[in-house]
């Protein structure tokens, strides 16, 4: 599935520098001619199953873009996750190798810190390149805004980066320290298991046990207060179904043991808004928690005072552990659930900006640069970097 009409200027253009998020999920590239965004796509690429949905995409692209032959390539990566590899490092390397046949020498793989890797420096910096795409995020976004806090909600995923004095200021680097540190939130608003979100919920004004087994996901509740975008929506529901309402509905139903007729469609709708805050809750909980040690040296284990209710989080006048400068920090919302990082801001009564208001890029693919953000900031950073 393309993200936007393909766009075919001209060969003898500015030459070009294609942007690539590999992940678990999908694969997103975008197209930076003369420092503009000119478009971006997004193939869902379910990495688990093999590695030629990666083939598959970067042959789509091939075809999208005629730049491509001629254009340098800077690749990010999250895929090495994926439970096809035995460890991150084998799939860092069968990654970089892959695509590394298709891109050609140009082809530089984004190593923070460790700078821009070329395919034969990749053993040899590979725990820098594995899930280093929200730290070129965060790079960007620190080159606009010295101070603020990077929320990139995707489909399956949550990353919360402090920027401090104009540098990306996380706790951890690994997905592993991340995890601890709560930069990293196992939380998206298209693949998560209901089950993740909440041990009970609501329901016709009782608090109910939820069920957990595979029946309904995130793409279900956004489905219904009508959020996601539909383009963003790539994945089949938990049950293979139907997208409608109706099988919306049904889905949400089976969470507490009911079916959907055994209750209106507005009653499945607000429903549906209980899990939206069970979400948002958790993501604030874990903003508390990342702000909360912005100034820490090392991951350190949880307290009890920073796990406390997220509503007990910043509403005004409880700062959550964070200085109070840090409470009117921007929130710069990037990921397909950009909506959820702007309602995130609203809750904790934060300035808010989305992603792409920091790129230039073409009308027809900016509503795209956000949930891409990775893809377009390692294509923007080779650009600056590597002239």
């Amino acid at each position: 599935m393309t993200a936007t009409t393909p766009a075919r200027p001209d060969t003898a253009a500015a030459p070009a520098v294609i942007g690539w998020d590999i992940g678990g999920a999908h694969v997103k590239a975008s197209l930076l001619v003369a420092g503009r965004i000119a478009d971006i796509a997004q193939w869902p690429t379910p990495m688990w199953q093999g590695l030629e949905h990666l083939d598959k995409a970067v042959a789509a692209t091939r075809k999208r873009w005629l730049q491509f032959g001629a254009a340098r390539h800077a690749v990010t990566m999250t895929a090495e996750m994926a439970d096809l590899f035995p460890n991150r490092e084998a799939g860092v390397l069968a990654i970089a190798s892959r695509v590394g046949e298709q891109l050609g020498s140009e082809v530089r793989f984004f190593a923070g810190e460790a700078g821009w890797a070329k395919l034969d420096a990749v053993a040899e910096h590979w725990e820098a390149i594995a899930s280093a795409n929200w730290l070129a995020t965060a790079r960007m976004v620190a080159l606009r805004h010295p101070d603020a806090l990077l929320v990139d909600i995707g489909s399956t995923t949550t990353d919360l980066i402090p920027i401090a004095a104009g540098q990306p200021s996380p706790v951890g680097r690994s997905d592993a320290a991340r995890l601890a540190s709560g930069e990293l939130v196992y939380l998206g608003v298209v693949r998560t298991p209901l089950c993740a979100l909440a041990r009970r919920i609501p329901f016709d004004g009782t608090y109910i046990n939820v069920m957990n087994e595979f029946f309904a996901t995130t793409a279900d509740i956004f489905r219904l207060t009508g959020e996601l975008d539909a383009e963003h929506d790539q994945y089949p529901p938990a049950d293979g179904g139907s997208k409608d309402t109706a099988a919306t509905c049904q889905r949400l139903a089976r969470m507490i043991g009911r079916d959907s007729r055994d209750a209106s469609e507005a009653d499945w709708r607000e429903f549906a808004e209980h899990w939206r805050r069970a979400m948002t809750a958790e993501i604030a909980r874990n903003v508390s928690r990342v702000e909360s040690r912005l100034n820490a040296t090392q991951v350190s284990p949880p307290t009890a005072e920073s796990d406390r209710p997220a509503d007990s989080i910043t509403r005004g006048t409880d700062a959550g552990h964070a200085s109070a400068d840090a409470t009117r920090v921007p929130i710069v919302g990037a990921g397909c659930g950009l909506f959820l990082a702007h309602a995130l801001a609203q809750r904790l009564d934060r300035p808010f900006l989305p992603f792409d208001a920091l790129i230039d890029a073409d009308p027809a693919c900016r509503k795209w640069v956000a949930t891409c953000a990775p893809a377009v900031a390692v294509a923007v950073l080779l650009e600056r970097e590597m002239p």
